[in-house]
């Protein structure tokens, strides 16, 4: 074999390896974007129906039920393919995202619980969410220039700065939640793209 058909070999095993990943990746598209959607709807209905923005703390109930949710659809037939380059970047993307959400989350209730100012800590308060859409769609941006694939980088635009712009448009309190519901419906129809594109 020449160094020529050995490098169109190693092209080529990387682009099925894309490709296989994106496919993949849409079934978990449409969890991440279901339970997404589900539990911001379900926090804005919560505090907006009591006035208790505690109602946040549902946030973490979402790992819970999503990584063993994830881990069943890794199961199927498709998910026997190997670990490969594509996959490590992957995950090291919404590991790093997983890691500044919640490090953000954390440093604003400890500001929130210990700052005696109303003002300051509604402001504070406000603008997490406007952090976590962005980081949300900035790793989706990413991931999506990883893979070379256009509907993830579109959508990962769209999230970042299209709810970045609703942010400023809604009233703050329960109703910054929607923001979220906009970031699930998004990634769930991108992962609809993504495993329709397929066939």
């Amino acid at each position: 074999m020449t160094a020529r058909e050995s490098l169109a070999l190693i092209t080529e095993t990387m682009n099925n390896n894309r490709k296989d990943i994106i496919f993949r990746s849409g079934k978990h598209f449409i969890l991440w974007g279901v339970l997404l959607t589900l539990f911001s709807l379900a926090v804005f209905i919560l505090w907006r129906a009591t006035g208790h923005a505690q109602w946040n703390f549902l946030w973490f109930v979402m790992p819970a039920v999503g990584f063993p949710l994830a881990h069943l659809l890794d199961r199927k037939k498709d998910a026997d393919l190997p670990e490969n380059v594509f996959s490590r970047i992957l995950s090291s993307i919404w590991l790093s995202f997983c890691i500044f959400s919640v490090s953000v989350a954390v440093f604003t209730v400890l500001y929130v619980s210990v700052n005696p100012n109303p003002i300051g800590t509604i402001a504070v308060g406000a603008s997490l969410t406007a952090q976590i859409v962005l980081l949300f769609g900035m790793a989706l941006t990413i991931s999506g220039f990883v893979v070379k694939n256009w509907p993830v980088i579109v959508a990962g635009f769209v999230t970042g700065i299209g709810g970045l712009a609703i942010y400023y448009i809604v009233d703050l309190g329960a109703a910054q939640m929607l923001i979220f519901t906009f970031a699930g419906v998004v990634l769930a129809l991108t992962g609809v793209i993504i495993k329709n594109l397929r066939r």
